[in-house]
């Protein structure tokens, strides 16, 4: 063979020896599905909605063995809207996620770049929102976030291998403000640990001036003290908070075709009133406590068909204004559900969701109910049914 064949012939294998070493897949969820909404702003609403179940999304993710154990890892997702072909997650290419790291068999992986905090990755499974819900059935205004409303931006993150069941995770985002070391910045820690049926974690998330820095993660511009990041009733009058801390555990027990599960958060909005985060039109100070509880159920009736059902309850201290305390608001919410499962990658499934509020919401108004991320009611009660069909490549 002469040189000129055996250059060729080398050509030839090189793609296929470097895909030997690494792969890169394409994957995604398409999600659709018909609401009616029993109250959204004084009306009743039907409509089409894009993700709901689960966020409908396409992505690549890649692995290239380094050697030793240790390999390089990338993800970059995109989230969209089937309905109108609009990007989600404030117009983002990549909003649900984009990291690059490094794994190791051994040691745990550390990713740099757009990610989810710990609450999200320790505790979100054991919400239903994260289960066979959907967005509809999370924490009113997904006040914890459980079901993972807010990413991370400029975040490094490390989890580690799991010993002898356990894991766990830390997260820091430098904020990025010249002569500031934690303005905007978040960091959070979480812990799992699995033994058998049992499944429990705990986790702990922390945000400096979150209207600007964290909350703003989601929306389509920057934001400023001047604007509101959150758009929910439940919490956009504590914009103005220095700081936005989660502290939260759960637990599931798995026996038979049957889960049962709990979760637990207790979410402070604490320094109201710092000007530098955030508008204060009502002069709240202090700290505005939410405290979150969710029960939920679900079990296999049949290879293809499971069922579920949850309560969640929601309680909101008051927080001082110059008129004197504010009243708390209250939030009950239940869900059911029903997945069928068509084939491995396709199946179609019915939510139905009813809440109700009472007490004095975030604006100092009398609460209303408010189904996370659907218009709020004009009232204190709403309801919502979703049929859908979801699509995994």
């Amino acid at each position: 063979m002469n040189k000129k064949s055996l250059a060729w012939v080398l050509a030839a294998a090189l793609p296929v020896m470097v895909h030997a070493q690494g792969s890169v897949t394409l994957y995604g969820v398409i999600d659709e599905g018909i609401n009616y909404q029993s109250n959204a702003g004084g009306k009743a609403l039907y409509n089409l909605s894009s993700g709901v179940i689960q966020g409908s999304r396409w992505g690549l993710k890649g692995r290239e063995d380094l050697g030793g154990g240790t390999a390089a890892i990338f993800v970059l997702e995109n989230g969209f809207d089937i309905n109108t072909g609009a990007l989600g997650q404030g117009g983002r290419m990549f909003g649900r996620q984009a990291y690059v790291g490094l794994s190791s068999n051994r040691y745990g992986a550390l990713m740099l770049g757009r990610q989810y905090d710990s609450v999200v990755t320790s505790l979100g499974e054991f919400a239903v929102g994260d289960q066979w819900g959907g967005y509809i059935t999370a924490h009113p205004g997904d006040l914890d976030n459980f079901n993972n409303t807010i990413r991370t931006n400029n975040a490094i993150k490390y989890t580690s291998s799991s010993f002898a069941g356990l894991s766990f995770s830390g997260m820091y985002a430098p904020g990025g403000i010249a002569g500031s070391v934690t303005g905007n910045q978040a960091w959070s820690v979480g812990a799992n640990y699995v033994r058998g049926p049992l499944r429990i974690g705990a986790a702990y998330l922390n945000a400096r001036t979150p209207n600007a820095g964290f909350f703003s993660n989601s929306s389509s511009t920057a934001v400023t003290p001047a604007t509101v990041a959150l758009s929910s009733p439940v919490t956009t009058g504590f914009i103005s908070a220095h700081s936005y801390s989660v502290a939260a555990a759960a637990g599931a027990y798995t026996f038979g075709g049957a889960t049962v599960g709990v979760t637990y958060s207790n979410i402070r909005y604490a320094g109201l009133g710092d000007l530098s985060a955030g508008a204060n039109p009502h002069g709240y100070s202090g700290t505005a406590v939410f405290n979150n509880v969710e029960a939920n159920a679900s079990y296999q009736l049949t290879p293809a068909l499971l069922l579920g059902a949850a309560y969640d309850y929601t309680n909101g201290g008051g927080v001082s204004t110059p008129k004197g305390e504010k009243p708390a608001a209250t939030y009950h919410q239940v869900s059911a559900g029903a997945d069928y499962s068509l084939s491995k990658r396709t199946d179609i499934y019915a939510i139905a969701v009813y809440q109700k509020a009472s007490g004095v919401d975030s604006r100092d108004s009398t609460a209303v109910a408010a189904v996370n991320l659907l218009t709020p009611s004009s009232n204190d009660h709403a309801a919502v049914v979703r049929m859908g069909v979801r699509h995994k490549f």
